[in-house]
C-alpha cells in the first residue's frame, strides 16, 4: 500500500487540507497514520461510520488506547460531558428532551429578530464604509440571538466568546494537555456564571429555552443539574461558533469567486447556496468515532480490517469533496443539485441539532451583507485559526461601498 504523508502539523496542509485528502483518498482511502488513528476521506465510508452501530462517538468509554498524559488528563476530569460525546440511548434520552425547541417551523419564527440584528449590525458599516467581518458582524448577530433564545444577559459576551475559543480547542484530535487545562479553567469560570442565572430561572420560568428546558419532562424523566449544565455550555458555545465561522468561510468564498458573489448579490442567498458554501469549506472539518467490534471497509475489492477500540477520524471536509459524490468539487457552484447532502452538519443521530438555526442566520446575514453595498473588498487576506477540526476565519478586515441612494 502506498504511503501517504498525512502530517496535521504542517502549515499548508491546515491552510489547504484537500490536496492531500484528494491524495490520500486516491491511494490510500484508509490512511493508517504514525500518529495512531485511522483516517478516511471517502464520502460513502465517512456516511457509514457516522450512521453505523459498529462505532461509537463515546471515545473515552470506548477507545482502547495507550495510557497518555493528554488520554489520563481528560479521564480523570471527565464530570459532565456534552450530550456530543455520548451513544444511545443517552443520547437519544438527551435529544429527544430538547429537540422540541430546534423544530423548524420554532426556528423559522426566529427570522424577523434575526433581520433586524442583522440590520443594526450592518448600521455602522454603511456609515463608516469598513467592517471588520468577525467582530463586528459574524459574532454578535449568532450570540445575540442565541442569547435571546436562552433569556441570558449579553453584558459578558467578550469573556463568554473567550471562554469557547478556548473550550472549543480540546475538540482537535491533536489536544494536549495544555489545551485541556485551559478548557478546565474556562468551565470553571464559565459554570458559576451560569449556575447563578439557571437558579434565578427556575424560581421565575419564562417562555424561553432555558426555562423549557428546566422544566421540559418526557416519559417522566427530566434533565439532571449536570445535564442541563452541560446542554446550555453546549448552546451558548455551538449556537454561535459554527455561525461565525460558517459566515467568515463563506464570505472568504464569496469574495474569491466573483461570479458567485454577483449571483447571490442578484438573488439573495437561497438554501442551496447556504449547502453549497457548507460543502464547499464547512466550519467543522472531521470528527472521532471508534469501532466497538473489530470491522473492516472495502478497499479495491478487499477487506482493510480496523481494530475495536481504534481512532478513526472520520473527515467530512474530505468527504464533502468526493469526486464519486460532487462532481467537479473544487469549484464552488451554487447550482449544484446535491449540494444538500454535504457532511458539514455530520450524519445519523449526531446530526448537528443546530442545523436549521444555522442555515438560517448565514441566509439573513449573507443575503444582507451582500445586497446592502455597492461594493465590497477584503483590505488584506483573512486571519485563519490554526485549527484542524473547527476551521475559521479569525479576523477579516472589509471595505464597504454603501449603497447610492436614488432618492
Amino acid at each position: 500500500m502506498t504511503a501517504v504523508a498525512f502530517d496535521p502539523f504542517d502549515a499548508e496542509f491546515r491552510r489547504n487540507p484537500h490536496p492531500i485528502y484528494d491524495q490520500i483518498r486516491a491511494e490510500e482511502p484508509v490512511c493508517f497514520t504514525p500518529l495512531g488513528f485511522v483516517v478516511l476521506t471517502r464520502y460513502d465510508d465517512v456516511v457509514h461510520t457516522l450512521r453505523s452501530n459498529d462505532f461509537s462517538r463515546d471515545i473515552e468509554k470506548n477507545a482502547i488506547l495507550p495510557q497518555t498524559p493528554t488520554r489520563e488528563f481528560r479521564r480523570k476530569s471527565v464530570r459532565n460531558r456534552s450530550m456530543l460525546n455520548l451513544d444511545p440511548p443517552d443520547h437519544t434520552r438527551l435529544r429527544s428532551l430538547v429537540s422540541k425547541s430546534f423544530t423548524p417551523s420554532a426556528i423559522e419564527r426566529l427570522r424577523p429578530r434575526v433581520q433586524q440584528l442583522v440590520d443594526a449590525a450592518l448600521h455602522s458599516a454603511r456609515q463608516s464604509g469598513h467592517l471588520e467581518l468577525i467582530e463586528e458582524f459574524a459574532f454578535p448577530v449568532p450570540f445575540q440571538v442565541i442569547s435571546e433564545l436562552l433569556d441570558m444577559p449579553t453584558d459578558r459576551a467578550d469573556e463568554l466568546r473567550e471562554w469557547s475559543q478556548i473550550i472549543t480547542a480540546t475538540l482537535e484530535f491533536t489536544t494536549g494537555v495544555a489545551e485541556l487545562e485551559k478548557a478546565q479553567v474556562a468551565i470553571a469560570k464559565m459554570r458559576p456564571y451560569l449556575d447563578e442565572i439557571i437558579s434565578r430561572r427556575r424560581k421565575n420560568l419564562g417562555n424561553d429555552m432555558l426555562s423549557s428546558l428546566i422544566s421540559v419532562e418526557e416519559r417522566g424523566e427530566r434533565l439532571t443539574n449536570d445535564e442541563l449544565m452541560a446542554f446550555v455550555i453546549l448552546l451558548y458555545i455551538a449556537g454561535h461558533e459554527t455561525t461565525v465561522n460558517l459566515i467568515g468561510n463563506s464570505m472568504h468564498a464569496l469574495l474569491t469567486h466573483p461570479r458567485q458573489f454577483a449571483q447571490m448579490k442578484a438573488q439573495g442567498c437561497s438554501s442551496q447556496m447556504v449547502d453549497e458554501l457548507l460543502r464547499f469549506d464547512g466550519p467543522v472539518q472531521h470528527t472521532m468515532r471508534t469501532p466497538v467490534v473489530d470491522t473492516a471497509i472495502q478497499v479495491d475489492g478487499r477487506p482493510v480490517k480496523i481494530k475495536r477500540g481504534s481512532l478513526v477520524l472520520a473527515s467530512l471536509g474530505a468527504g464533502n469533496h468526493d469526486p464519486s459524490i460532487f462532481e467537479r468539487p473544487h469549484v464552488l457552484d451554487f447550482s449544484r443539485k446535491n449540494a444538500n447532502r454535504h457532511l458539514s452538519f455530520s450524519a445519523g443521530v449526531h446530526y448537528c441539532l443546530g442545523a436549521s438555526l444555522a442555515k438560517l442566520e448565514a441566509e439573513v446575514m449573507l443575503s444582507s451583507l451582500v445586497k446592502s453595498f455597492d461594493k465590497i473588498e477584503a483590505l488584506a487576506d483573512p486571519e485563519w485559526r490554526d485549527r484542524l477540526t473547527i476551521r475559521g476565519v479569525t479576523r477579516y478586515e472589509l471595505s464597504v461601498q454603501p449603497l447610492i441612494s436614488t432618492r
